[in-house]
């Protein structure tokens, strides 16, 4: 089996690089990077203008998509999730590859980007780490009724095949949870499963009318706890999850307590809510968005509301969003041109994570994020910083973002904050790999982490014409 590494699998991306990309390369230090995984890539080839009034279609890349399959069934036969490389080109028909392999303490970034840099071995942002709040005094909803949830499902569903007390006693062993009665009425009338429906989808959509959501089957059911809801790091460490006093639901990424059962059909999951808000009840059904890493929206006080289709009355809606929640300061802070005017707007007891991003003005000193208590993500542009060296007064940070030249004054300076799980590089435009990759493995080397580490490998264009 050839590996990913060897010439013959790289020779054909090679030639069309070489060839799309000779004056760059050709230039004093010239180079090209790129991207490849199993599932998309990125390589700087060119493309043709594509037809207006029609779909782009693979014959109009045929070189390009030919030539990374190949390296994309290599990838696939290794199990190797990506690869990012750097070509160069020193003399006529000579090429110098750079293979890039971020080990396990890198994440994938976006293109041929670094990710954020693990810097603690299965750390993750304070939201996924956050347990719900105990709610001993929460009650199911009025309208919770598994009798009438049983009888309208059978009516509506008299030949569906239920669930027996077996399967549903192995459901809440595997999840180590006891099912609510109106789960278990639900699954008394249904499993839902594919056979069971003969295959038919028509039968499926009926079923998904007569219970509200698509159903999953017993041994699809899920406990949607923060596990569950992974998120790359520069993102999951810009959240911030709160429960207002008046919230039905509460703000988590996830919890133990709520059980998925379905799905809406455009990929967003239902759940019966254990583990309810202040004003929620104990079995109410929310909706976890498949666009979002954190929170939930309630949807129904009771799975027999679903099945019946009676909505829950709107001050739900107006406790967890209203004014309470507005007076409160943010405590993610987008500090730029056209977002939060300047730290000291953002600066508040409550800041659990800072950005600065495009800025015109001054560079901002950090003097007013001294001492704050929750304050633990950090995130600026380059050029954004008045005195980097400042940071290391911001003892409680988890995450910390930064330009490589503010990074390079911190690793001088040895004022890195040892405090951090998680580390990333902000580059923006275009940037030479090898310092980066540089910088990333002093930042790794300074936790014991593994490096980063590069394959070259010298090919020889010209003797293959």
């Amino acid at each position: 089996m050839l590996g990913i590494h060897d010439v013959a699998v790289w020779e054909p991306l090679l030639r069309l690089l070489v060839r799309d990309n000779a004056e760059r390369l050709a230039a004093p230090g010239g180079y090209v990077v790129g991207h490849i995984g199993q599932g998309s890539w990125s390589v700087p080839a060119a493309r043709p203008a594509f037809q207006l009034g029609r779909a782009a279609l693979v014959s109009d890349i045929q070189s390009e998509w030919d030539a990374v399959g190949r390296i994309r069934d290599v990838l696939t036969e290794a199990g190797v999730d990506d690869v990012s490389f750097m070509l160069e080109t020193p003399t006529p028909g000579k090429a110098r590859l750079h293979f890039f392999d971020r080990g396990p303490a890198v994440d994938s970034g976006v293109g041929t980007h670094l990710g954020a840099i693990l810097l603690v071995e299965g750390a993750v942002p304070e939201p996924w780490r956050r347990l719900p709040d105990p709610s001993p005094d929460a009650v199911p909803a009025p309208t919770a009724d598994a009798v009438l949830l049983e009888r309208t499902l059978r009516e509506r569903l008299p030949d569906a095949i239920g669930a027996t007390e077996e399967e549903l006693a192995a459901v809440e062993t595997r999840l180590g949870v006891t099912l609510p009665e109106e789960l278990r009425a639900l699954y008394r009338v249904t499993r839902a499963r594919w056979e069971d429906l003969g295959e038919d989808w028509s039968a499926a959509e009926h079923m998904a009318k007569a219970v509200g959501c698509e159903l999953l089957s017993p041994e699809e059911v899920y406990l949607a706890d923060a596990a569950s809801r992974p998120a790359p790091w520069q993102f999951a460490a810009m959240d911030a999850v709160e429960t207002p006093p008046h919230a039905a639901v509460q703000g988590l990424v996830g919890s133990p307590g709520w059980i998925v059962f379905g799905d809406n059909g455009g990929g967003d999951r239902i759940a019966v809510d254990l583990t309810p808000g202040p004003r929620g009840h104990l079995g109410q059904i929310v909706m976890l968005s498949h666009e979002e890493n954190c929170g939930a929206s309630l949807l129904f006080d009771s799975l027999t509301d679903m099945v019946l289709d009676r909505r829950p009355e709107a001050e739900h809606g107006a406790d967890e969003h209203g004014a309470d929640r507005e007076e409160r300061p943010p405590a993610v802070a987008w500090v730029n041109r056209s977002g939060v005017p300047s730290v000291a707007a953002a600066a508040h007891p409550g800041l659990e994570a800072i950005s600065i991003g495009v800025w015109e003005g001054e560079p901002l000193s950090l003097g007013l994020l001294v001492g704050l208590p929750r304050l633990r993500t950090l995130s600026a542009y380059p050029r954004t910083l008045a005195d980097p060296l400042e940071i290391a007064a911001l003892g409680g940070l988890e995450f910390l973002e930064l330009a490589p030249e503010d990074w390079r004054v911190l690793l001088d300076a040895g004022a890195v904050p040892r405090g951090l799980s998680a580390a990333a590089i902000v580059v923006h435009g275009e940037r030479h790999p090898l310092p980066v990759v540089e910088l990333a493995n002093e930042l790794l080397a300074l936790w014991d982490r593994p490096q980063i580490t590069r394959t070259v490998v010298e090919v020889d264009l010209g003797s293959a014409e």
